[in-house]
This record gives structure tokens, sequence and C-alpha cells, in this order.
């Protein structure tokens, strides 16, 4: 079993959804009283979300790629970045250290392929939605992405980080997210990815017409298997996912 090296934090609500499951599918695939091996750096979020509103994307870089060297010092022998946002710096993050960082798009867009889909609405924060870092990591998978309009995209970033970030779940701001969905699949997208791993606090499968692609889950699902002896393809690992 390698050991999962966990850049977290970003926020710690979500972070903490990955410890579960990554325990909870080591378990699961092992039986018994297995439970995943990993070390977690958990950065203050305060400081990252300063300088991600400050748009100071390669110090909020060299943050986690420090994060990143010290997992590796530490014996991790594979790393994640816990949140979509952050996949801005995989890449410098990737650059910093000598083992293979498991991208959460890639693992991502793999699901959405898997389930027979190539058109679907993305949700996350307003640098995922309308930056081109991450729609054109899935669309190298073929996928045709679909965000919000702009009134959508920022309640739906105003709700993440004034509310899931702080873990606040509302029923009025499910009911808009909801309805944001409804919006997305009438022009056309036959899944979702919710592309913030705090949306799942607030989404479930139930709440939507179509598909949900839980990003957290599927991340740390692509997580267990490389653990577990299932390797990383070149698609996995950060780098020009193949075509």
């Amino acid at each position: 079993m390698k050991v999962i090296g966990l850049i977290g934090g970003m926020s710690w609500e979500s972070t903490a959804v990955y410890y579960r499951l990554l325990n909870e599918g080591v378990r699961d695939r092992l039986g018994g009283l297995h439970s995943a091996k990993c070390l977690v750096y958990s950065v203050d979020f305060a400081d990252i979300e300063r300088l991600q509103a400050a748009g100071r994307w390669d110090e909020a870089g060299e943050v986690l790629a420090a994060a990143a060297r010290s997992l590796e010092a530490a014996g991790a022998e594979l790393l994640l970045i816990c949140t979509n946002t952050m996949h801005k710096v995989a890449d410098q993050v990737s650059a910093a250290v000598d083992v293979p960082l498991l991208h959460l798009a890639d693992a991502t867009a793999t699901a959405v392929r898997g389930a027979g889909l190539s058109r679907v609405g993305l949700l996350g924060t307003a640098f995922t939605m309308e930056q081109d870092f991450y729609r054109d990591r899935l669309a190298a998978h073929g996928l045709d992405v679909l965000v919000p309009h702009a009134d959508d995209r920022a309640l739906v970033h105003r709700v993440i980080y004034d509310e899931l970030c702080l873990g606040v779940i509302r029923e009025e701001s499910r009911t808009a997210y909801r309805a944001v969905i409804d919006r997305l699949v009438a022009s056309g997208a036959e899944g979702v990815i919710l592309g913030c791993t705090e949306i799942e606090l607030l989404v479930a499968p139930e709440h939507s017409p179509v598909p949900v692609f839980a990003t957290t889950r599927l991340h740390a699902e692509a997580a267990v298997a490389a653990s577990l002896g299932a390797g990383l393809s070149g698609e996995a690992r950060v780098g020009a996912p193949r075509r």
C-alpha cells in the first residue's frame, strides 16, 4: 500500500471528507481493520484565500509546493491537492516533487466518460468556472463543459466561501443550487460536475435531475486504487492528458 499525501485545509471541511473516504475505500477493498496509509499537510486557508483574491497564484502555488515537499520528505508516495480551485497551480506543485500528483480533473473526466456522457455542467468557485485551467483540462478529455450564467456563478461562489467552507449548510442555498442545476440541464447538460469539494456537503444525487459527479469522492477513489497497486496512468498524473 502506497502512502497518500494530502495537501488539505482548503477548506478543512472537505479535507475531513477526503480522510474518511480514503479510509473507507481501503477498508472496503481489503476488509477487516485495514485503513489508508496517509499523511495530511493542512494549510491555513485564510492565507490561501487572500492570495486567490489578489490573483497572486504563483505565491499560493509555492505554499502548496512547500507542503508537497514536506509530504514527500515525510514518506508520501503519491499526492492529492484536496481542492478543485488550487489545481490551477498543479503543475507548479508537481514540479516541486518527484512523486506523482493525482489530478482531480482527470479522475473526474474519466468517470464522466465512463458514464457515457460528453456534455456536462460545471459548478465550482468563480475561479474554477471562469478560468480555463480546469475547463480546458476537462475539454482535453473530450468533454463539452457548460458553466452557469454570471448571476448563478456569483451565487455558487458566494455560498462556497461564505457558508460551506465554514460548515454552514442552509436549505435555501440547496434550493438555489438546485435551480442553477436545472438551468444547466435546460441548456443541455447531461450531467453536472460538483467542481468544488465543499459542494458535496450541500448537493447529493437526489437533488439533481441528471447524474452528478462528486469530485471529492472520485478523487479519493482514484487515490485508493493507485495506493493499492492500480498505478497511475499518464492521464491520471499531472501533465497534458491524452486525447
